[in-house]
């Protein structure tokens, strides 16, 4: 009989404001229930249950979990710095000097000049472009001032 006239007394409650004891108690009993589901994962937290944790070499070691937030965010910012790196190779296409084997070499001090007002990442974006095998140029590091006559040549 109190569950047919469950829905009747929420209607009522919703019209004067007033709250039952009953309503209170299954709020309070869900978000307790909820968190203490939380803490479990909570890797900052006194519960002692054992956190799953993956070990080098299985998969989805260093990697966040599927479909979250930061995998999204990974990915935006994977695409991005891809994109960077396109329009550094592009930049250098335009500004540099074609070699006889048809590949186009600049000098580290006037890319920088023209780049950085396109990025202040140029150093960076350079690093990756060599990582993924599309620029070439002697040394670890380029500095500014410093290294301004080194070459650096796009590769086929």
């Amino acid at each position: 009989m109190a569950t047919n006239n469950a829905p009747k007394l929420r209607e009522a409650e919703a019209d004067t404001g007033e709250v039952s004891v009953k309503g209170l108690t299954q709020s309070w009993l869900k978000w307790s229930s909820d968190h203490q589901e939380y803490q479990k994962c909570n890797p900052f937290s006194n519960y002692q249950a054992p956190a799953v944790q993956l070990q080098r070499g299985q998969e989805g070691y260093g990697r966040p979990p599927e479909g979250s937030k930061t995998e999204l965010r990974g990915q935006d910012a994977h695409s991005h710095v891809s994109r960077e790196v396109l329009e550094l190779c592009q930049v250098i296409r335009e500004i540099g000097e074609r070699q006889e084997d048809g590949r186009a070499v600049v000098q580290f001090g006037t890319l920088f000049e023209h780049y950085v007002s396109i990025s202040n990442k140029v150093v960076g974006v350079l690093l990756r472009a060599r990582r993924q095998g599309l620029v070439h140029f002697e040394g670890e590091m380029l500095w500014q001032g410093r290294d301004d006559q080194v070459l650096i040549s796009l590769l086929p």
